[in-house]
């Protein structure tokens, strides 16, 4: 009940700061539904029933909608030229002037809003946004692997030591051993024989994996790797293990190690699936859990 109450807080909120209560949106004569309408038949023409899955949207309503959309010239239908009955719809010049007209307007809102925020706290704003989507179940388009940037590296440390705690109950003890782990890596970082990645997703952080020096020479360690839940289920865990082992290999590393616990099943199938041996497993105290911690390595020579 208590994040019931949070969504429904933030729904009241985010309306209110938004304007969505008013009448009719800046800049035009239409509330929030037939603006919706608008933008997306401003984006492509498109039949009223891919417009109506699309948003979501009552057919009734929707065809109300549209019936306004002719009266005042915005809207134009043809026959889709894939054949059949369906009619494919399509804004008229004066639809497009009154897109452009709404748009300008609603730019112009945020701008205003924004504007009095610092630029870190835009930047917070857009990670939150996005990650929201993604949690939402909004698909976030694809995923891309670079480099670290100023941030990310906190961020990590805060992920992991949540979802651990979320998914396995560790307690915070946990997030002390990433931020000891990611502190030495990058206090001492050396490119010549380390790297790192971070997966990202419409602008948010989805998962990483860290490429550290080894304590004998010629061996690296794979070190925390972690993905989001919602970026799960499409190969990502595998795409950032590859990684990392292709990058051992060019560095000239001949093995490559790397310490987990037995419970984390899903990480130790993409490490087995990579070519990974468990060599060695130790039953152990910490994190508030009685775990069994492995040591599993890879002979990059030999694949």
């Amino acid at each position: 009940m208590a994040l019931i109450e949070q969504v429904r807080a933030f729904n009241r909120f985010y309306t209110r700061q938004m304007g969505f209560l008013n009448r009719h949106l800046p800049g035009a004569d239409l509330p929030l539904s037939e603006a919706r309408v608008l933008f997306e038949l401003a984006q492509a023409e498109q039949s009223a029933a891919d417009l109506g899955r699309k948003l979501l949207m009552d057919k009734a309503h929707l065809s109300r909608i549209v019936a306004r959309f002719r009266e005042r010239g915005l809207v134009d239908s043809r026959a889709d030229p894939a054949g059949g009955k369906r009619q494919v719809l399509s804004l008229t010049a004066a639809g497009v002037q009154a897109f452009e007209r709404l748009d300008r307007q609603t730019n112009a809102q945020l701008e205003a809003m924004l504007e009095a925020f610092p630029v870190r706290d835009r930047r917070d704003l857009a990670t939150s946004l996005q990650r929201l989507r993604l949690v939402l179940g909004d698909s976030g388009g694809d995923i891309r692997l670079r480099r670290p940037e100023p941030g990310d590296i906190g961020w990590i440390v805060h992920r992991q030591a949540v979802l651990y705690n979320v998914e396995y109950g560790w307690d915070w003890t946990y997030e002390g051993l990433v931020a000891e782990i990611l502190g030495r890596f990058v206090g001492g970082f050396d490119p010549a024989h380390e790297d790192a990645w971070v997966a990202e997703q419409a602008g948010a952080i989805v998962g990483s994996v860290f490429l550290a020096g080894g304590d004998r020479p010629g061996v690296a360690k794979l070190r925390l790797l972690y993905v989001e839940p919602s970026a799960r289920g499409h190969g990502l865990g595998r795409r950032l293990v590859a990684a990392c082992i292709e990058r051992a290999r060019e560095l000239g590393y001949r093995e490559l190690t790397l310490w987990t616990n037995s419970v984390l099943a899903s990480a130790r199938r993409i490490y087995q699936a990579a070519g990974f041996r468990l060599v060695e497993e130790t039953p152990h105290t910490s994190f508030g859990r009685e775990l069994i911690g492995q040591t599993w390595t890879l002979d990059l020579a030999a694949n």
